[in-house]
């Protein structure tokens, strides 16, 4: 199958909204612009066959995979998801039934959040199957949550559980985009990210880079209160090689649970608003924000310093 034939038959997958003005099939698409009060949010992330999923994985749910993490970026901000374009970078030899599955599990997904799929890129790509996608999203003006903005003495907080993804969850997780509205307009949330890279990696990503002028700040963790998803403590039962379970909630990575900051004072106003909202999604505070640099535990043993990575591309 030619490429030209290939987009011909991926074109009727592709979901569109009233945002699009002219959808795949030009040079570019054409979208009607945000809403005067709106700022634009853009992502790109991509998935590797073979890193993010397996070869023998289901072409829905990589799709979907592939969609969902970039819309996890956007629920971090507080934003709305709009519109989609796809790349994608296919080995010699390609299974044309397998392309479309990836496209109905991004339709399913786009289709829920109403995010139109514009166009995008097919290439060559040697060995393995790759999908990079480019996803823009609105926000209320001045509203975006940024990584920076923890204080200390801030509550540390964050969504449903931690650790054993690889057990499904990275495949089928679902993105936190009402709840992130939600947060970014209580007005509250000093900063956040979305737990890609796992907490131990994602973290130091809301105490500062430590570049001069800038404050060094930290973090103490209740371990007692961090909440480690069931996969987790089973597989540390299964294997004798297995990870703890705590050291699987820190380091696990691919969670795309939200992470966040909020003054002290309103630590119980976000409890309370968070409960009547979304009464089915867990929430925790796990810790504070500390003026003492570093990450420490604080257990039954008393505080150390937390040790160990989140995911990281080229260690």
């Amino acid at each position: 199958m030619t490429e030209f034939e290939l987009i011909s038959r991926l074109k009727p997958l592709l979901p569109r909204t009233p945002l699009v003005v002219h959808g795949a099939g030009d040079d570019c698409a054409v979208l009607s612009a945000p809403l005067p009060g709106n700022e634009l949010l853009f992502k790109t992330d991509a998935v590797v066959e073979g890193f993010h999923f397996l070869a023998d994985t289901e072409p829905e749910r990589v799709g979907r995979k592939a969609l969902a993490r970039c819309l996890s970026d956007i629920a971090a901000m507080g934003g709305t998801p709009t519109a989609a374009v796809v790349t994608l970078g296919l080995p010699p030899g390609y299974n044309p039934d397998r392309v479309e599955g990836i496209y109905r599990g991004l339709r399913a997904l786009a289709e829920a959040h109403d995010v139109a799929i514009v166009g995008g890129e097919t290439t060559t790509n040697p060995d393995r199957l790759l999908i990079s996608i480019s996803l823009l999203g609105t926000v209320a003006a001045g509203r975006a949550v940024l990584r920076t903005g923890a204080r200390p003495g801030d509550a540390l907080f964050v969504t449903g559980e931690l650790g054993g993804s690889i057990h499904g969850h990275h495949l089928d997780f679902e993105p936190r985009l009402r709840e992130g509205r939600w947060l970014a307009g209580s007005g509250m949330i000093h900063s956040m990210i979305d737990v890609s890279d796992g907490l131990a990696g994602d973290l130091p990503h809301l105490l500062g880079s430590g570049a001069p002028g800038e404050p060094v700040i930290g973090a103490e963790l209740l371990k007692s209160a961090i909440p480690i998803r069931r996969a987790a403590r089973l597989g540390a039962r299964s294997s004798d090689s297995a990870k703890p379970p705590i050291v699987a909630a820190l380091t696990d990575g691919e969670d795309f649970e939200l992470l966040f900051t909020v003054a002290p004072r309103d630590a119980v106003d976000i409890l309370d608003g968070w409960r009547s909202a979304f009464p089915d999604v867990p929430l925790a505070c796990i810790g504070k924000i500390t003026d003492r640099p570093g990450i420490w535990l604080c257990g039954e043993d008393g505080m150390r310093p937390m040790i160990g990575k989140g995911y990281e591309h080229f260690r």
